[in-house]
């Protein structure tokens, strides 16, 4: 049974984990939609929760802000995602965090996407990485670096010639894959085949159709993903299952129950 958990708020993290009865937790350090630099929310402050989560034993993951746009070629996108995701990466550090995601970002339709992968490696030379690194797949956008496999393939070219290639690992979103059309039988060795790793698997049905390019996430069985290509996923991924499905503590208690429920005995 892989370790499962899912997206909670930031106030006491493990405590949500506790209430799921879940080894791993994943939240945000601060707004998703803004610039501002990470806060920990927890009462306790960064080793408060850094100890807390080890007692528990409960993996601490921690999503970058949306906005983070790590290969766009705009100067005023670009240099402050570096900027705010090294910021990321040392606050998870100060909690132990297992992990830092961060989505596969896009350029311009009028742009070169080499750009975009060399930017990339620009900013993952230029990284302090003390824990994981782990790009996500993106659902849409025509010029996005981790949507098709054939960018993610381009991706992770450009990034093994950095010094800090082994810091970075991938988190792949089963409903990214299905909007963005990637058949999710199968993925799972497609993926490793580029990339030689999955270190975090989101756990997401899709309300939209494949191929759609719409990130709107649903609870387990109830959107348009095939259910045998999640079950498939989840199974033979090797890596721990983050929920970022609707609802709160019952809506994901039923979606572990049907992960449990579809894996091989």
């Amino acid at each position: 049974m892989p370790v499962l958990g899912a997206h909670v708020d930031a106030t006491d993290p493990v405590a949500a984990a506790a209430e799921l009865r879940a080894g791993a937790c994943q939240f945000f350090l601060g707004d998703p939609q803004a610039w501002q630099g990470p806060k920990v929310e927890y009462a306790g402050g960064a080793a408060g929760l850094r100890e807390t989560a080890a007692a528990a034993d409960v993996a601490l993951y921690v999503h970058a802000p949306y906005v983070l746009n790590l290969a766009s070629t705009n100067n005023r996108i670009r240099i402050p995602s570096r900027q705010q995701l090294q910021k990321q990466l040392t606050a998870a550090a100060e909690i132990g965090a297992a992990g830092v995601i961060v989505h596969g970002g896009h350029v311009l339709a009028s742009d070169d996407p080499q750009v975009g992968f060399e930017n990339w490696r620009k900013a993952i030379d230029g990284l302090k990485i003390d824990v994981p690194l782990l790009i996500e797949n993106t659902a849409g956008g025509a010029n996005a670096m981790a949507r098709e496999l054939e960018r993610l393939d381009r991706l992770w070219e450009a990034i093994s010639g950095s010094p800090n290639a082994d810091r970075v690992g991938f988190c792949l979103d089963t409903c990214h894959a299905h909007a963005a059309g990637n058949e999710l039988s199968g993925l799972v060795d497609r993926v490793r085949a580029i990339t030689g790793r999955i270190d975090l698997v989101h756990g997401n049905d899709s309300r939209d159709a494949f191929g759609s390019g719409a990130d709107r996430h649903a609870n387990l069985s109830a959107g348009q993903c095939d259910p045998e290509g999640l079950a498939e996923v989840f199974a033979t991924a090797g890596a721990p299952i983050i929920l970022e499905t609707p609802g709160g503590t019952p809506q994901h208690l039923v979606d572990m129950a049907w992960i449990g429920q579809h894996l091989p005995s």
